[in-house]
C-alpha cells in the first residue's frame, strides 16, 4: 500500500514541494510535511526511498532532531533509519562497495551529532531509538572510529 501511496506522491512531484515546506515551513506546517515523507519512507520501495534523498530529505529530516516535540523527532529518526536499512541493503549487494552511502550522509548533514545528543533525551523511545541507530550504523565494532562532529 505504501509504495503505491510512495509513487502517487512522487509522479504528482510534490516531494520538492514537501522538503521545501521541511526547511522553510513554520513548525505546525513542517511537521506535516515530516509526516508525509515518513510515510513514504516506512513503506516504500529502496528506489522512493533514494529519489527522496536525491530530492534532499536527509538534511531537514537531520535538523528538526533538535527540536523539543517528540513525536516528530520520533518520525525523523524513524525516517533516518530507513534511510539506513536502505543504505545497508544496497552495501550487502554489492551495490555501493563495502560502503553504506546514508551512514556518510547523515553526519555532512549534521543528523550523527543530533543523534548523538538524544542518547540523554527525556524520552525513553528516543534514547533508545537514537541509542539503537548508533549502535547499528556507526559503533558496530568497538574499533570502528566515531564521525567528525
Amino acid at each position: 500500500m505504501f509504495s503505491v501511496l510512495g509513487w502517487a506522491v512522487i509522479e504528482a512531484s510534490l516531494i520538492a514541494p514537501l522538503v521545501n515546506l521541511l526547511q522553510n515551513a513554520e513548525f505546525d506546517i513542517a511537521k506535516e510535511a515530516a509526516w508525509a515523507l515518513f510515510n513514504v519512507t516506512s513503506g516504500g520501495t529502496h528506489e522512493q526511498i533514494k529519489y527522496l534523498e536525491s530530492q534532499g530529505c536527509i538534511k531537514p529530516l537531520c535538523d528538526l532532531l533538535a527540536i523539543h516535540d517528540p513525536r516528530i523527532v520520533t518520525v525523523c529518526l524513524e525516517g533516518l533509519e530507513n534511510f539506513l536499512k536502505v543504505g545497508e541493503a544496497d552495501k550487502s549487494y554489492g551495490n555501493t562497495g563495502d560502503v553504506n552511502l546514508y551512514v556518510q550522509m547523515i553526519p555532512d548533514a549534521d543528523g550523527w551529532v543530533e543523534i548523538e545528543n538524544l542518547q540523554s533525551h527525556d524520552n525513553n523511545e528516543i534514547r533508545e531509538k537514537a541509542v539503537k541507530i548508533l549502535e547499528t550504523y556507526w559503533f558496530k565494532d568497538e574499533d570502528e572510529t566515531v564521525p567528525p562532529s
